[in-house]
């Protein structure tokens, strides 16, 4: 018997972005482990990826080409030979093509986080072709807008520093579930004396193992770091010193911030004016006294109308307070820009030129209208073929009535490369077998950590899975594309990924980088202690000369969701429960729901409910009810808890449809309605009625 250890990275959507280490005994993948050596990782792995191996030889893998033969929506298919896949994916697109090659639309996002398999080989073959563009805001633009114009770039506190704070905000995400290897240093931190405070409309896992709670109304984010703005600025409690060096417009903040008292910031938020003093003086407490004060932001409070600027509200304080200064301070929402990728050698946006014209760019976030809207003359040509890869959206995107009805369309020519048949599977025209990261090569960036991730092949393709590069390879060639950029292989792209003049890259060596599986930047340990922030000043910009180009306000403000009771009333007469889907602990996004043991211990979809509100409603723990607005309605069996506080009902996500006893899931309650900047959507701006199932 052959056993080796195989170097590789976790590809999911995850700021911890693992080094793993495979165990191969005779060809098969027997173990996945964390590398004890990752100074992130430090050998440890979340209750998913350890069960990696369960995933890729699950019963349910898609191993073959298929044809579809039923309905679209039923997912009846019969297997077809990948000469005879590429050749009539080839053939519809080539007609397509000739009339407007714009009417094809690739569809993808971050089921492999990878940089060789999401968008190399695929972005030059839709560059080529002259496809629409797909714009990727599903997750994070808002708040990476919003924080570029403040500090000028995704780059904030390293994760190997948290454990020396002395106080630590958590604010908007749940990092037990979702960011584990922070939460062990924000531990450790803990066992040093930390003070963890966290700041989510829900009383998660991660906040009820905090010293404080504050249960602030979902969209308010924004308003709440105004009023904390005012009572640092009011009270004196800044560090006069790094403002006069390192920040810009302080004078125009100060006048900004005078109405957003302690007592106004808590009617908008939903919280006390006490809550928002204590949290002040906390904070510049920690700061002023040269301890390290950390705020690690995350995706949740940037998913409503005004996300992008509660992103730039928060990423003024550190400097309000110098806190940046330490190594343990300042502030992390993304460490992704760190990562001196060369996204023109990966996917070579210069073979579109040969077009001579803008390509057209649909939002995945609004495909639900977007695939059923014609042909006119402001919005171009009807969509006529989908590729999707990386990505359920049917499942996923909001308002998801309209998605289905959307993939429904007869007209519409549908490609999938997935490993299950997920819920968008089950609408594909034809399905192709995608490899999982056990079976491919790629490279990683991180967007929680500062370490370039190589990931080598384990074991050969299951069946007959291609990896999604050999996938565009085959039908470039098939399609006529003879650019000698493809045919490079997956390891001649790696290799090209970061720029080796880069001073952060230390001369980048691919043959290097998959011997060691792991190599670290070269980031400072503070990396705003001296100012060079990357803004057009250098400095930390409260009044933003950018924004104001953009047709934002350049100060820091506060912009209401689109469904609360404060800024719709008549809406929340009618629906008056506020409603937010963050992730269950045993999925990710879409991923990992077919894995029977995970969604055993998820048991099924439920929602959170205030004991108040479900009295009101004669509804018991354990009841399923309805939960609907205009837009659609979905079913849960509910749990009726102080952990959603008063007003608000929380629908752990992302369920695929197949699996939810009336074939639906959140996002059939969610709008389309996108954010202030970033056109992210609003997935927690909802307001929703819930009633008992057997009076619905």
């Amino acid at each position: 018997m052959t056993t080796t250890i195989v170097r590789a990275a976790c590809p999911h959507d995850c700021p911890d972005t693992c080094a793993l280490l495979v165990t191969v005994k005779d060809g098969v993948a027997t173990e996945v482990k964390g590398d004890p050596e990752h100074p992130t990782t430090a050998g440890v792995l979340c209750t998913k990826v350890s069960r990696y191996t369960e995933r890729t030889y699950h019963k349910d893998r898609l191993l073959y080409p298929m044809r579809r033969i039923g309905a679209k929506g039923e997912g009846k298919f019969e297997r077809i030979s990948w000469d005879e896949a590429i050749g009539t994916i080839a053939e519809r697109l080539g007609a397509i093509a000739l009339r407007d090659p714009q009417a094809i639309l690739p569809y993808s996002f971050a089921g492999t986080m990878g940089l060789v398999q999401t968008e190399s080989m695929a972005g030059r073959f839709f560059n080529r072709l002259g496809a629409s563009q797909l714009e990727r805001t599903i997750c994070s633009s808002a708040g990476g807008v919003g924080y570029r114009y403040t500090v000028g770039a995704r780059i904030g506190t390293d994760l190997e520093q948290v454990q020396h704070a002395k106080l630590i905000v958590i604010w908007g995400g749940n990092p037990i579930a979702s960011n584990l290897h922070f939460w062990t240093r924000v531990q450790a931190a803990k066992r040093n004396g930390a003070r963890i405070i966290v700041i989510d409309p829900y009383r998660s896992l991660t906040a009820e193992k905090s010293h404080r709670h504050i249960a602030l109304l979902p969209g308010t984010d924004a308003a709440l770091a105004l009023g904390l703005m005012h009572v640092l600025i009011g009270e004196d409690l800044l560090d006069h010193d790094y403002i006069a060096r390192h920040t810009l417009g302080f004078d125009q903040l100060k006048q900004r911030v005078q109405q957003w008292t302690p007592q106004h910031t808590a009617e908008v938020c939903g919280i006390t004016a006490g809550e928002v003093i204590e949290l002040a003086r906390e904070y510049a407490a920690a700061a002023l006294a040269g301890e390290g004060a950390m705020i690690r932001a995350n995706y949740g409070l940037q998913r409503v109308r005004g996300g992008g600027m509660s992103a730039r509200n928060i990423a003024c304080l550190p400097a309000l307070v110098g806190a940046w200064r330490h190594p343990a301070g300042g502030m992390q929402l993304s460490t992704s820009d760190s990562f001196p990728r060369d996204n023109a050698a990966l996917s070579r946006p210069d073979l579109a030129a040969r077009h001579g014209r803008a390509a057209r760019v649909i939002n995945m976030s609004t495909i639900g209208d977007d695939l059923l809207k014609p042909a006119s003359a402001d919005f171009g040509p009807r969509i006529e073929a989908l590729i999707v890869y990386n990505a359920n959206p049917v499942a996923v995107a909001p308002e998801s009535a309209k998605v289905a009805q959307g993939f429904a369309r007869e007209d519409l020519f549908t490609v999938v490369l997935e490993h299950f048949q997920t819920d968008t599977a089950d609408y594909a025209d034809i399905v192709l077998p995608a490899t999982t990261q056990l079976e491919h090569v790629d490279v990683h960036s991180a967007y929680g950590h500062v370490y370039m991730m190589a990931n080598n092949a384990a074991i050969a393709p299951m069946g007959e899975a291609k990896p999604n590069t050999e996938f565009f390879r085959l039908l470039a060639a098939a399609m006529g594309f003879d650019e000698e950029c493809f045919g490079h292989s997956d390891d001649e792209i790696a290799a090209v990924a970061f720029r080796r003049d880069h001073p952060r890259s230390g001369g980048y060596d691919w043959n290097l980088l998959k011997q060691k599986g792991w190599q670290r930047l070269d980031m400072p340990a503070a990396p705003f202690a001296d100012g060079g922030f990357a803004t057009p000043s250098g400095k930390c910009e409260f009044y933003s000369a950018q924004m104001l180009a953009a047709g934002l306000d350049p100060l820091p403000t506060y912009i209401a969701p689109y469904e609360s009771a404060l800024s719709n009333p008549e809406l929340a007469l009618k629906y008056p429960l506020a409603m937010i889907s963050p992730p269950a602990r045993n999925f990710l996004n879409s991923s990992f729901v077919n894995v029977q043991s995970l969604r055993d211990t998820e048991g099924e979809p439920r929602l959170d409910m205030h004991p108040l509100d479900a009295g009101g409603r004669n509804i018991a723990d354990g009841d399923m009810v309805r939960i609907f607005n205009d837009r659609g309605s979905m079913q849960a069996r509910v749990r009726v808890t102080d952990r959603a506080r008063i007003g608000l009902v929380v629908g752990l996500s992302i369920w695929w449809k197949k699996f939810a006893a009336d074939g639906k899931n959140v996002n059939e309650v969610t709008s389309q309605r996108l954010t202030d900047m970033g056109n992210a959507p609003t997935f927690y701006d909802v307001l929703v009625q819930v009633e008992k199932l057997e009076s619905a």
